[in-house]
């Protein structure tokens, strides 16, 4: 095994194992990220829903179907990505997720991004974005529609917020300014 690869296992042992917030209180899986760990794409979700908590994997429950669906538009496959959540645990009733539960969360994803380094960092959904950019000094005066589909370019690395699969289930009109988005991660993904 890879000295990559333990440091992995030993950081999904951490996560499903954490009681920093109490969120582990309610949950039934703390999930750690999944896909492949030497990907250029890192994708970065608020936290897991209901399927996800039940089953302990990343989208699979309805926005996994949808984020399905937009991965068969843009030809990108699970199997060449990396997908992981700012917060672990399912959020009670789906409610905002606090800070202090972001604070306690946010060290794992910094330790998949240093293991990963990938090229490309594509958020879905608006804390994600809001975290990725605190952490690589992005700013933007633009509400989060706004920026949807905006490629920012730190140092190395390109990132794209972009809105969660999830908007589909609630806005089916949403569909092709997503799909032109989620296509932009398939030409970065062939440009690096």
């Amino acid at each position: 095994m890879t000295e990559k690869l333990t440091k992995f296992k030993e950081l999904n042992r951490e996560i499903r194992g954490c009681r920093k917030c109490r969120l582990w209180l309610t949950r039934t899986h703390a999930l750690p990220g999944e896909g492949n760990t030497s990907s250029k794409l890192i994708l970065i979700a608020q936290a897991p829903g209901y399927t996800e908590d039940r089953e302990g994997r990343m989208f699979i429950g309805p926005s996994g179907k949808k984020l399905d669906e937009l991965f068969a538009r843009v030809h990108i496959d699970r199997e060449e990505i990396f997908m992981t959540n700012i917060l672990r645990c399912m959020l009670p009733n789906y409610r905002r997720p606090r800070q202090d539960e972001i604070n306690a969360c946010t060290p794992y994803l910094d330790k998949e991004i240093e293991l990963i380094h990938p090229k490309i960092i594509g958020t879905l959904g608006f804390v994600s974005a809001r975290y990725i950019f605190k952490k690589y000094g992005i700013e933007s005066e633009l509400k989060f529609p706004y920026v949807c589909g905006k490629i920012f370019t730190v140092k190395d690395k390109k990132i794209i917020p972009l809105r969660h699969p999830a908007a589909l289930l609630y806005n089916d009109s949403l569909q092709k300014e997503m799909i032109k988005n989620y296509g932009k991660l398939r030409k970065l993904l062939d440009s690096v």
